[in-house]
């Protein structure tokens, strides 16, 4: 990272979608990707942003997402406040708190549950985290499944260079800063704390599709202007580096992968390439061969 002066030409700015608030069985959450322009960008097929206040006293079966089913995709939970309790179809069975990271890679199914941890139920608190889907590409799809739970401690963090920034690498490789590898396709994923006034610039393979979703509080783009809170920056492809100034401290989450360029057929919890593989996922699931998961 440099500062601004450095660099006359930035990224330019493909389009800017905002997070239109939904309905999640109950949860609210911002989501802009799939949205009313897109439905999904190379390999990313989803952002939910969940942020809420839950009262004490309450039972932790009654909050969060129950037992639901995947396959043919990876969903990544980021946990910015509160705790994150997973379980899952093959014994999995973990509590993630703050700046911590689940990575679950579905494979050929698997059913899990994320509901808020016992203690953030029972004593109240923020409950705030983002939820990516992140495609598998078809010769991967049908693997076995592997959940990974990273805690806060566990994601390096990069040194960096512009006052008033902060950089932890979640996924792939930046400057030089290895966070998880993903074994399907190139990612970077990275979590980004900006104090007011600071200047970023991010250098981003231009093979990759490049985003920044902005959690928070007002950025300036470079080459575009002004982005509000719970918007998400899609940028051209280039070699020039994206400039963002932050115009109030805020926080950033920047998405970068190589397309996978194979057809995409969703429906609800599973992403196949076709039809037929829909409702072989469906058969599957139905007749209990993506496992039995019982919350005790």
């Amino acid at each position: 990272m440099a500062s601004s002066f450095q660099h006359r030409a930035f990224r330019l700015v493909n389009r800017i979608l905002p997070a239109y608030l939904i309905d999640m069985s109950g949860t609210p959450v911002h989501q802009p990707l799939p949205g009313r322009q897109l439905d999904h960008i190379d390999p990313f097929l989803l952002l939910h942003h969940h942020h809420q206040f839950i009262e004490p006293g309450q039972n932790p079966r009654s909050l969060g997402v129950g037992p639901h089913p995947h396959r043919g995709f990876s969903p990544v939970t980021l946990i910015y406040k509160g705790a994150v309790h997973h379980r899952d179809s093959r014994g999995n069975d973990s509590v993630v708190g703050a700046g911590g990271v689940q990575w679950m890679q579905a494979g050929m199914g698997i059913i899990h549950s994320e509901r808020p941890s016992d203690e953030l139920a029972r004593d109240g608190g923020e409950q705030e985290i983002i939820q990516l889907w992140i495609n598998t590409p078809q010769s991967h799809k049908l693997d076995q499944p592997v959940y990974t739970a990273m805690t806060a401690d566990q994601i390096p963090t990069l040194t960096p260079t512009d006052e008033g920034v902060q950089v932890r690498v979640i996924a792939g490789n930046y400057e030089g800063v290895q966070g998880f590898q993903h074994p399907y396709s190139p990612l970077i994923l990275l979590d980004i704390v900006m104090e007011k006034d600071a200047f970023l610039h991010l250098e981003i393979p231009e093979t990759y599709n490049f985003l920044a979703y902005n959690l928070y509080n007002n950025i300036d783009v470079e080459g575009f202007g002004l982005v509000d809170a719970r918007h998400l920056v899609w940028f051209k492809a280039g070699k020039d580096p994206a400039g963002i100034r932050a115009l109030e401290d805020t926080r950033l989450l920047v998405l970068a992968g190589l397309p996978i360029g194979e057809p995409i057929q969703a429906y609800g919890p599973f992403v196949m390439n076709n039809q037929t593989q829909i409702m072989e996922a469906i058969r599957d699931y139905q007749m209990g061969k993506m496992g039995i998961l019982i919350e005790d």
